[in-house]
């Protein structure tokens, strides 16, 4: 008999030799239909493959992201069977699951393409095989048979995939006609896939080398019920419609340019607006909470990322080590703020009365992501985060903790992020290697934050291996207005930093002890915040962020000169106002207004200027009727007031 536990940590004795979904069937047959996956301690596998010995076991469901993977990377094989039959003598390289469903790079026969037109084609196949409930088989095999089999098909690419794996570790899935070299997770069956939709297809360079051939990249996306594919497709075009890249182009927000360089935002006079306020937002409330605002620069010596661990983490990965006129001298462009955070902390000798002590900074990073990775203002190579660093004794650290979510939740509840799950970042326990510091101070790390967490009331979902390299954290999964998840606010415990650049303060025993180190982060980075604000309120942004509040418009040009006189008045009661003079009819300029998505529009006519009023029309609400300006300031200021009220 073996010993599984749960999440739950109950533990129950089966024969050794169980499987996943034997397990599963053993807590409810529902159960059992739908674990598509299983963690068993820390590694995901089949459902079906057997469990020897004791372990730690968490079974997946469509929900979860590990089923889904595993879901999506059989979808690819079986795509890669349909493509097969559809097209004899294509060649394989690899299928695997990415965050929207799945791909398959193939070297196409000679003379054969694949287009729009054939999807219907590919898919219908997909859904026959499919519906024969074939069985993902994983077998293992040794590296020679492995290279004979791929020798006798004549596919190079697989038999390159062969060469850079140790034997021993070859292991193949076959699921009716078609066998492919695979490390898995996968379905038990291919029966689960219900709904089938090829998306696209691209040009992808074997090995992303462009001095190979280039290969055909097809993408596609599967569910388990066809009113999921449905309701995704439906998704999609609403997002298209919020996508941040169109409506920062649109609304005039931000831009880019190839000559500054790909992944660096250029922010235009609206969109520096917009982060500004953001930026003071957060500003006035960490005031409250303690703060103090410190500067670093954009660059350090290479030795204190060597220090950090930064560079032995990330360094062949980012920018390169800049070289100056001094021998041996290198610089890095700076990829955290918290190594320079550190060196502000210890200018000074520090008592157990200091503490905490806790700086914050907007700080711009530099980090080289991938060409291929960036996208619009969610993935960029230079990016503002809106850092602190706590430094508290131990004692401290669950109350400065508990602050920090407090901090988090208040700026949700004004941007209206209502739907989230805080995500406890732990590390895997199966790859100590990865991690840095003892194990004892990642317990006390670990234990401090599921405290915190338990003791606010979060709804938590652990996840292992998803920890920062120097400690443990608390991350926001957030869920927008149409539903897609976001991760938004971190919350980290580090006891490590704080060791390596021997940071230290006097205790009351007049000895010298480390402080914790608390990496806080609510937006994550202004350009990821601004991206995923403005999907979520399609760019109708809350009236005290907006760039402009309202929009005065004259019904001719002979009352140009009362709306000049009204704009100032506004100004006056601090209120973002612009004229639109041009020579339009008011219904155009009305349905313009709402396209920029102006909250307010002020109407101003023959009466207006004769009452000294406005005609009050809300963004998507229609008309509110006259007001004076002093009463239209009072009405934005009471609307401020409500949005930004704890």
């Amino acid at each position: 008999m073996i010993k599984i536990t749960f999440p739950d940590k109950s533990i129950r004795e089966f024969q050794d030799g169980v499987t996943g979904q034997e397990i599963a069937q053993s807590l409810s047959s529902q159960l059992a239909r739908e674990a598509f996956s299983v963690s068993v301690n820390g590694d995901v596998w089949d459902v079906t493959r057997p469990i020897f010995s004791d372990a730690n076991i968490a079974i997946h469901k469509w929900e979860d992201k590990e089923a889904k993977e595993a879901f999506w990377h059989s979808s690819a094989h079986l795509m890669a069977e349909a493509l097969e039959v559809i097209y004899p003598g294509i060649k394989l390289w690899v299928g695997p699951a990415i965050e929207t469903g799945f791909y398959y790079d193939v070297d196409m026969p000679e003379g054969k393409v694949i287009s729009e037109n054939d999807f219907e084609t590919i898919e219908k196949k997909m859904l026959e095989i499919a519906r024969g409930k074939h069985a993902y088989i994983r077998t293992d095999m040794p590296k020679a048979e492995a290279l004979e089999y791929y020798t006798e098909k004549g596919d190079e690419y697989k038999m390159d995939l062969i060469s850079g794996l140790q034997d021993g570790t070859i292991t193949f899935y076959t699921q009716n006609n078609f066998t492919d070299l695979c490390r898995g997770p996968h379905l038990p069956d291919t029966s689960a896939i219900k709904a089938v939709k090829i998306m696209s297809i691209a040009g992808a360079y074997w090995k992303g080398d462009d001095k190979n051939k280039q290969l055909t990249r097809v993408y596609g996306i599967t569910f388990p019920k066809q009113s999921m594919l449905s309701d995704y497709l439906t998704l999609l075009e609403e997002a298209k419609k919020r996508d941040h890249r169109k409506l920062g182009r649109e609304l005039e927000l931000f831009t880019f340019s190839q000559k500054v360089g790909a992944g660096l935002p250029l922010w235009l006079p609206k969109g520096a607006m917009l982060r500004e306020r953001l930026e003071q937002f957060l500003k006035k409330l960490q005031t409250r909470y303690g703060y103090e605002p410190v500067i670093t620069p954009h660059i350090g010596q290479k030795e204190l990322y060597v220090t950090s661990g930064h560079f032995a983490k990330y360094g062949a990965d980012s920018f390169q080590p800049i070289n100056t006129p001094a021998e041996g001298e290198q610089f890095l462009l700076k990829p955290m703020n918290c190594p320079h955070h550190c060196e502000i902390y210890k200018s000074k000798p520090h008592s157990y009365r200091d503490l905490p002590i806790r700086y914050a900074e907007f700080g711009t990073v530099y980090r080289y992501e991938q060409s291929g990775e960036l996208h619009g203002l969610t993935r960029v190579r230079g990016f503002t985060q809106d850092d602190a660093h706590l430094f508290c004794r131990p004692d401290q650290l669950k109350e400065e903790f508990l602050k920090v979510i407090d901090i988090v939740l208040y700026i949700f509840k004004v941007l209206d992020f209502n739907d989230y799950t805080s995500q406890i970042s732990l590390r895997d326990p199966n790859t100590p290697d990865k991690y840095i510091g003892s194990d004892e101070n990642w317990a006390k790390a670990e234990s401090a934050i599921i405290e915190a967490a338990t003791e606010k009331g979060l709804k938590t979902v652990v996840k292992y291996g998803e920890a920062a390299f120097y400690g443990p954290k608390l991350d926001f999964m957030v869920k927008d207005a149409i539903g897609r998840s976001w991760q938004l606010g971190t919350i980290q415990v580090d006891y490590n930093l704080p060791e390596r650049f021997d940071l230290t303060y006097t205790g009351s025993d007049d000895q010298k002890h480390r402080p914790v180190m608390i990496h806080r982060a609510p937006f994550g980075s202004m350009e990821r915040f601004v991206a995923v604000l403005i999907e979520h309120t399609a760019g109708k942004f809350p009236l005290w962020l907006t760039p402009e509040q309202a929009i005065i418009l004259p019904i001719s040009e002979k009352f140009n000169e009362y709306a000049k006189k009204l704009l100032q008045l506004l100004k006056n009661y601090d209120i973002r106002a612009v004229i639109d003079e041009r020579n339009e009819k008011i219904g155009k300029k009305i349905r313009e207004s709402e396209l920029r998505r102006i909250p307010y529009m002020l109407i101003v006519g023959e009466n207006e200027a004769n009452d000294e009023t406005v005609s009050v029309r809300k963004q998507s609400e229609g008309d509110l009727g006259k007001m004076s300006p002093e009463e239209f300031s009072q009405h934005i200021k009471n609307q401020i007031e409500k949005e930004l009220q704890e």
